[in-house]
């Protein structure tokens, strides 16, 4: 049958019309058949033609289109927008840098928004933490007038608000990262805006590898970063010179105090000697406290509970926290609030209504021995970096003051940045995950600051005594299995040897007891 047999002129020109509407990922999983159209009969013709037509139905045009993408003018990213917009449009990766207070991570995807995209796919924003991740998308659906949960979702770990209308989609990088699995190309997004790269967790080094490989294959793919200064110029580089544009961040004058601990005072009566210098000085406005753990926020509370601090709620706020609990952060009251906060509140996360901060000058960081091949949660000194995102939280609605709990000699002793999660973690479940993704050899992967050789022959070693890659480096069944639960390694490994073994509810016990920082501290909604 000839072509001029077997062909619809008018039902050619209907198909080359739809095509281009469908999700990427509909084009992606129909393209050869549409390549094929003018050889078809007109059955077929016609069959594929009813099936375009109802996949253009689930496009996000209609989505995107409830959406208000006017950026707010009193932020200072607005006297850049025209300039990230046009950037956005000429090239495949864009690099926005600022500081606190430049509005760049709300109004990132208005502008992306504005420029048309997300109607083809999603605008997906990567966030480091799960608390920022549920909040923006809340915030970001009060912007523009969607409803959270529907044209503007979240996604992160046993909790997904997203559904088939959702154009905007905040999620932990973590969880982008397994999309990949399913999902290689990524053809859910249009445009992803990787928000806070600066943090340089693990995941984030993994994804900006992966995406960089990944625009040889999707050429129309957006991606926006967003990234401290100091980060900028290299990650610039990473990209082949991907252009830079600076926001300037929205601060009145900070005022810094520093008052290090007297001979072996406790650091919560440090915190307590810094609230009452605060409230010597003016008794109006929140205070922001940074501490590096739970503990530490329970041990300051139960001391502060303690002192009948008048017409003062104290709250606090870090990542285990229930989302009711973390939610009473975001709504200022009469009372002067205190939150305790782990280094969650670092970036990202804005709370209302802060005036003042009291750095303690520790985080807790984790680190793996290689000796013991453990994963080991340590209290460090912050980096340089680190205290100046902490002094940048306030500041931001008046003159502030950053009080420092610790001398300035002792900051200038602090490392400039803190080190790429890649170069102090165990990469057993990194190596597993490039294996189960076909990535190839570490060695040859993109990351900005390649780990050392030693760490990754102790991943490979680690996965090979746990049977998950075989004597030639190959995923065994059991390597399989355990990549997709999202536990490390050995967890995972337990869990399987205990299924084998016919004690897997014993074993969950333990493996649970294993994934928590200490087991003995009880939920704070929990607590009596």
């Amino acid at each position: 049958m000839t072509s001029t047999e077997c062909s619809d002129p008018v039902l050619l020109q209907k198909v080359r019309k739809l095509f281009p509407q469908l999700l990427l990922k509909d084009q992606f999983r129909i393209a050869s058949r549409v390549k094929k159209a003018d050889s078809l009969d007109r059955q077929s013709l016609e069959s594929l033609c009813r099936q375009l037509e109802n996949l253009a139905a689930h496009s996000l045009v209609r989505s995107a289109a409830v959406l208000k993408s006017e950026i707010d003018p009193e932020l200072p990213i607005a006297a850049k927008a025209e300039e990230i917009s046009a950037a956005i449009k000429k090239n495949p990766v864009v690099i926005v840098c600022g500081a606190t207070g430049s509005g760049k991570t709300t109004q990132l995807p208005k502008i992306a928004l504005s420029i048309g995209l997300g109607r083809l796919g999603r605008i997906g924003c990567t966030q480091p933490r799960r608390i920022a991740a549920s909040s923006l998308a809340r915030r970001l659906a009060s912007e523009t007038g969607g409803e959270c949960g529907r044209e503007v979702g979240y996604k992160v770990r046993f909790d997904d608000r997203t559904g088939r209308n959702t154009v905007i989609k905040f999620m932990t990088d973590g969880i982008l990262l397994a999309e990949t699995a399913a999902d290689p190309r990524l053809l859910e997004y249009e445009c992803l805006i990787l928000d806070e790269v600066h943090e340089r967790t693990l995941n984030i080094d993994f994804l900006l590898g992966y995406v960089k490989r990944l625009l040889d294959k999707r050429k129309n793919l957006r991606i926006v970063i967003s990234s401290a200064t100091l980060e900028a110029e290299r990650i610039s580089e990473f990209f082949s010179g991907a252009p830079i544009i600076e926001v300037e961040g929205r601060l009145y004058p900070i005022e810094d105090c520093f008052l290090p601990p007297e001979e072996d005072e406790e650091l919560p009566d440090s915190v307590m000697r810094g609230v009452d210098f605060l409230n010597a000085k003016d008794s109006r406005g929140d205070v922001l406290v940074f501490l590096p753990g739970e503990r530490e926020i329970r041990d300051c509370m139960e001391k502060l509970e303690g002192c009948d601090l008048p017409h003062t709620r104290i709250l606090p706020l870090f990542g285990r926290l229930s989302a009711g609990d973390q939610q009473q952060v975001f709504h200022p009251g009469p009372q002067r609030r205190i939150i305790l906060a782990t280094n969650v509140a670092e970036t990202s996360v804005t709370i209302p209504g802060i005036r003042f901060v009291i750095d303690s000058g520790l985080v807790r960081l984790s680190r793996f021995n290689p000796r013991s091949r453990i994963q080991e949660l340590q209290i460090e000194t912050v980096s340089k970096a680190s205290a100046r995102q902490r002094r940048g939280r306030c500041g931001r609605i008046q003159d502030g003051i950053c009080v420092h709990l610790y001398s300035e000699e002792q900051y200038h002793e602090f490392s400039d940045f803190t080190p790429p999660e890649i170069q102090r973690a165990s990469l057993g479940g990194v190596l597993l995950q490039m294996e189960v993704l076909r990535l190839g050899p570490m060695e040859d992967f993109p990351l900005i600051d390649p780990p050392s050789p030693a760490l990754i022959r102790e991943g490979r070693r680690m996965l090979e005594d746990l049977l998950a890659l075989d004597s030639s480096g190959k995923l065994t069944r059991d390597g399989w299995k355990m990549a997709k639960m999202p536990l490390d390694p050995h967890l995972a490994k337990m869990l399987l040897s205990a299924q084998r073994y016919k004690i897997l509810p014993e074993i969950l016990v333990i493996a649970a007891w294993l994934s928590i920082p200490d087991p003995r501290e009880r939920p704070f909604e929990a607590a009596a």
